[in-house]
C-alpha cells in the first residue's frame, strides 16, 4: 500500500505523462526516417543523397554562416522573406478573391450556372501548365510567381466556401425566417457561421498548397528564395542544399499550418467539429 506522502507525489507526476507523450509521439516517425535514411546511404555508398549530418551541417552554415562561406552562407533569412512574401501576397489574394466568389456561387443559383462550369474546367489543369503563360502575362520575376501560388490556393478556397454554403439545412433558414431575420442579416448571421468551418479547411488546403507551389513559382527567373536556392543547388549538384531547402519549407508551412490550426479552433469554439 502506497504511503501518505508517496500517493500525491504520484498524482502530482502523473499529468506530465500524456503531456511529455504528446510532445514525444510527433517526433517517432522522423526520427526512424533519419535513421533509415542514414543507413540507406552508407549501405549503398551512394554520393548523390548526403548523410543527414552533411544535410545538418549545410542547415547550420545556411542559417548562420562559419562554415563554407559561399553565396548561400548566413542568407536565409532573405530566401525564407522572400518566399514567405509571395506564399501571402498569392495567398492572401485568393482569400479575398474565393470566399467571396464561393459564397456566391453557393448562395445564388444563376451565378452557380454562370460560373461554376468555367471553374471545374479550369481547375484540373495543373498550375505548372501555366508556368509559361504566367512568365508571359508576367514577365521573369516576382510577380509570375505570386500568380502561380494564387492558383494554387485559389480553388481549394473556393471550392469549400462553396459547398460549406450549399451545405447549410434549409431548417436554419426556416428558423431564421420565423424570427425575422432575412436579407444581408439572414447571410450574416446564418450563412457565414454555418459556411465557416468549410471555409477554414479550404484556407488550410490553399495555405498548404501555397507553400509547395513556392518551389514552381520561383523557378520563373527569381534570384532569392527557398525555391530559387532549390533550383540552385539542382543546376549545382549540391543535393545538401536541395534538401535544406526542402526541410526550411515543410517547417515553414508547418508551423503557419498550426497557427491557422489555433485560429480556427478560437474561432469556432462554438462547433461541435472545430477541432482540427
Amino acid at each position: 500500500m502506497e504511503s501518505a506522502i508517496e500517493a500525491p507525489v504520484k498524482a502530482a507526476s502523473e499529468p506530465w505523462v500524456p503531456k511529455l507523450k504528446r510532445w514525444l509521439t510527433p517526433l517517432v516517425v522522423p526520427v526512424i526516417l533519419l535513421i533509415g535514411w542514414d543507413l540507406a546511404v552508407r549501405m549503398t555508398g551512394t554520393r548523390l543523397i548526403p548523410l543527414p549530418r552533411d544535410v545538418a551541417i549545410m542547415l547550420y552554415d545556411f542559417t548562420f554562416g562559419g562554415i563554407y562561406d559561399d553565396a548561400f552562407s548566413k542568407s536565409i533569412h532573405i530566401h525564407f522573406w522572400k518566399s514567405v512574401q509571395r506564399v501571402y501576397g498569392g495567398f492572401f489574394a485568393a482569400a479575398a478573391i474565393g470566399i467571396p466568389l464561393g459564397l456566391l456561387i453557393g448562395r445564388i443559383k444563376f451565378f452557380r450556372e454562370l460560373v461554376d462550369p468555367t471553374l471545374q474546367i479550369l481547375r484540373p489543369v495543373p498550375v505548372t501548365a501555366w508556368l509559361p503563360l504566367s512568365m508571359i502575362f508576367f514577365g521573369l520575376g516576382p510577380n509570375a510567381a505570386i500568380f502561380l501560388v494564387f492558383l494554387g490556393a485559389f480553388f481549394p478556397i473556393v471550392l469549400n466556401t462553396t459547398f460549406g454554403v450549399r451545405s447549410v439545412d434549409n431548417k436554419l433558414f426556416e428558423a431564421a425566417s420565423m424570427l425575422g431575420c432575412n436579407g444581408s442579416s439572414l447571410f450574416r448571421q446564418v450563412v457565414l457561421p454555418a459556411a465557416t468551418p468549410s471555409i477554414f479547411n479550404g484556407l488550410r488546403l490553399g495555405h498548404g498548397f501555397a507553400w509547395i507551389l513556392i518551389v514552381v513559382g520561383e523557378m520563373t527567373g527569381v534570384p532569392e528564395g527557398l525555391g530559387a536556392v532549390i533550383m540552385d543547388g539542382r543546376n549545382l549538384s549540391r543535393t545538401d542544399l536541395v534538401i535544406s531547402g526542402m526541410i526550411v519549407i515543410g517547417l515553414a508551412g508547418f508551423l503557419s499550418d498550426r497557427a491557422i490550426v489555433a485560429l480556427n479552433n478560437r474561432l469556432l469554439a462554438w462547433s461541435p467539429q472545430h477541432h482540427a
